[in-house]
């Protein structure tokens, strides 16, 4: 190559960067400024506690289709299995069959019986025929723990995607900083966002953002799946073919076991865990959804039981046709960008769909500028993602902390529902602190494994107490609370023993280890463990309420009497 035609090269990239930088915060900085004045104008609209925690239960089952399909859709779903496919091929695929098929749990168990039983939390249903102040008092921490695993998903997917933005890398800077204290930047610039939605438009404002974001996201995904199938002329056999050569593993791409369930020729030990960590991570994903505080919370904005079951069959069209999406994504970014260049800007591949975004703008939309607009659009998608996402994720456990432990644990009943949203809004500015401080630490962590470790701890926790008070009727307090607390416990305990947090590489701690749990996934233990301690916590006890369940069962089967 010639000097004079490596220096071309050269400035077309720069050019293509700066292009990309100023692309990327104009839109993204348009994005703030919509959802702003959309939360500005919700916070106008709500004048109850009713308005703020459910949104006036004033939404269609279109509407709150699409916000579950955005509160669902997180960076996780864009960013995390985009990037597990591109580098894991086959076994990435887990994630979006898991995400799905986890829906038709949460629709013919869950939602609608849920939504008749309920006013406002997960807890309303469960303290109905039992004591109020310990299962609210249980409630509120799972809801609360949950929600933060699934924060740092969506807060690490930011730090990488803007360090993927404004190119930063490993030994170089931006404004001074370097890639480290830009991702931190980020991170504390995203929670900084989500606390002012939460605290100004509660959930109405959240709704519209979610529902505008979802739009977004799925016009940005489709656009990219039709560029892709476009460049391999729409034969999916060459882009398959493409990807495997293009990741260097060969066929063995195309085929399970590459990530998950990992045959290591002699050692049958470890042979054996990882193909029950396999097992342990389906198990979860596919019983996590309808344990979800933030999912759960989105029943109640609707105003009838139909309205309910409308809006969970648009939530499965939506996102079953975004996971559907997702393949195109992953396998289009391993043959078009490969392994080794989303592996040398993000470890966790969490930055594969906006590198892809990348090539496909430089093929069809004219070299680096095109590539530059095509990356910044996706990329200010991504941001509307993370957003709308933590938004959800926030209302949902400030919702909890005020309306079940401050207000029935503390007050007993007694507070103001001025008072109860007030405390929502200062519980979301601590949540929202929290999530930031152990964002910083998780950045090293594929954001779909880190809301897979969410699923597993909300399937352990909630799932057993929700089922339980729903379908049986000996359940009382004292299962409930073993539930809650077994499940939730053994699940957190698990995870802090296991390689996600110290003894290896891509340990929140890699340089310590205190790790003795085999699995990444606690799912296979815990959950079963939290349906244990459920029984063995109701069998104990000999409270006991037959008039109390009855009236449950009418209001959950007929909405009779429901708020």
């Amino acid at each position: 190559m010639s000097k004079v035609h490596a220096v071309e090269t050269f400035l077309a990239a720069e050019a293509g960067n700066h292009t990309a930088r100023n692309l990327t915060i104009t839109l993204f900085l348009v994005f703030v400024a919509v959802t702003l004045a959309i939360t500005i104008w919700a916070s106008r609209q709500t004048k109850t506690a009713t308005d703020f925690y459910a949104g006036g239960r004033s939404f269609s089952g279109f509407q709150n289709g699409m916000a579950i399909g955005g509160d669902y859709m997180s960076a996780a779903s864009f960013l995390g299995i985009a990037g597990i496919i591109a580098l894991y091929g086959y076994d990435g695929f887990l994630y979006s069959i898991g995400f799905l098929v986890a829906w038709l749990v949460a629709l013919l168990l869950v939602a609608e019986l849920l939504r008749n039983s309920g006013r406002y939390t997960m807890a309303d249903v469960l303290a109905f025929r039992m004591r109020q102040r310990p299962v609210r008092t249980a409630a509120a921490v799972s809801t609360i723990t949950v929600s933060i695993f699934y924060l740092l998903a969506q807060m690490v997917g930011a730090g990488a995607l803007v360090a993927l933005l404004l190119g930063i890398r490993p030994g170089t800077t931006f404004l001074g900083m370097d890639a480290d204290t830009a991702k931190i930047a980020t991170i504390i610039m995203v929670g900084a966002l989500m606390i002012i939605y939460v605290t100004v438009g509660g959930m109405k404002g959240t709704t519209y953002v979610q529902i505008v974001k979802a739009f977004l996201l799925m016009s940005g995904a489709l656009l990219m799946t039709i560029l892709v199938l476009a460049k391999f002329n729409f034969n999916l056999s060459a882009l398959l073919g493409q990807a495997a050569e293009a990741s260097g593993k060969g066929s063995a791409f195309l085929e399970p076991g590459l990530r998950y369930g990992v045959e290591v020729a002699g050692n049958s030990t470890q042979t054996f865990y990882n193909k029950v960590d396999l097992l342990s991570l389906g198990i979860a994903l596919v019983l996590g959804t309808a344990g979800l505080p933030h999912i759960l919370i989105r029943f109640y904005t609707v105003p009838t039981a139909r309205a309910a079951r409308k809006s969970v069959l648009w939530a499965i069209g939506i996102i079953g046709t975004f996971y559907l999406l997702t393949l195109a994504l992953g396998f289009g970014a391993a043959a078009l960008v490969g392994s080794q260049a989303i592996t040398a800007q993000d470890k966790a591949g969490n930055t594969a769909a906006p590198q892809l975004a990348e090539a496909l703008g430089i093929d069809f939309f004219g070299g680096d500028l095109g590539g530059a607009a095509l990356l910044a659009i996706i990329a200010a998608v991504a941001f509307a993602t993370i957003l709308a996402v933590v938004a959800g994720l926030t209302l949902a456990s400030s919702s909890s902390l005020a309306h079940d432990f401050y207000a029935n644990v503390l007050k007993r009943g007694e507070a103001s529902e001025r008072q109860e949203v007030r405390v929502a809004r200062i519980s979301a500015l601590v949540i929202g602190a929290v999530s930031i401080a152990l964002s910083i630490y998780a950045q090293n962590l594929n954001v779909a494994f880190l809301v897979a470790l969410a699923f597993a701890v909300a399937a352990s926790g909630n799932l057993p107490a929700i089922l339980y008070s729903l379908f049986w009727r000996r359940f009382n307090t004292s299962g409930a609370v073993w539930a809650i607390y077994g499940g939730l416990l053994s699940a957190v305990l698990l995870v802090f023993f296991s390689p996600v947090v110290s003894g290896a590489a891509t340990s929140m701690f890699p340089n310590h280890d205190w790790q003795w749990f085999p699995l990444s996934n606690p799912g296979i233990l815990s959950i079963p463990f939290g349906f244990l301690c459920g029984w063995i916590g109701t069998v104990i006890s000999k409270e006991h309420d037959e008039d109390k369940y009855a009236e449950l069962e009418v209001r959950a089967l007929t909405g009779s009497g429901a708020h």
